[in-house]
């Protein structure tokens, strides 16, 4: 579950030209990437209603990675936003973080085998 690697375009610090078209692009490509890692802990905080502190301990359970800005900060996805907000869900309704964490570790694994299955159900209903 962990986000891509490097945030920054490769030419970043372009001031026009090629390259300020491709950061264009690029910049385009990251609001439309669910992965991108765009929002600040406490940006990432306030918007699943939930403290730095329950992000980070989501991050010790191994549930969500953070990619790590140049500055050591934690970035989050929309993707792990997703993924924390159902935790938060499951908390708050009493389950131990955890637990909750093992539950959406199960549900994910189970869709991913439910999507598998309707693969092969395809290509064996192709087959025929």
């Amino acid at each position: 579950m962990a986000a891509k690697t490097d945030p920054t375009p490769s030419n970043a610090g372009d001031a026009g030209g090629v390259g300020a078209a491709e950061d264009a692009g690029a910049a385009e490509d990251a609001f439309d990437d669910a992965d991108y890692p765009a929002y600040t802990m406490g940006r990432a905080a306030e918007m699943i209603g939930a403290t730095p502190g329950f992000l980070r301990a989501l991050g010790g359970a191994g549930l969500i990675t953070p990619l790590r800005s140049e500055g050591g900060h934690r970035r989050y996805s929309r993707h792990q936003l997703r993924i924390a907000q159902r935790a938060r869900e499951l908390v708050d309704q009493g389950t131990p973080i955890e637990a909750a964490c093992r539950i959406i570790t199960l549900e994910d694994q189970l869709d991913e085998a439910l999507r598998a299955n309707e693969q092969l159900r395809a290509r064996a209903s192709a087959q025929d």
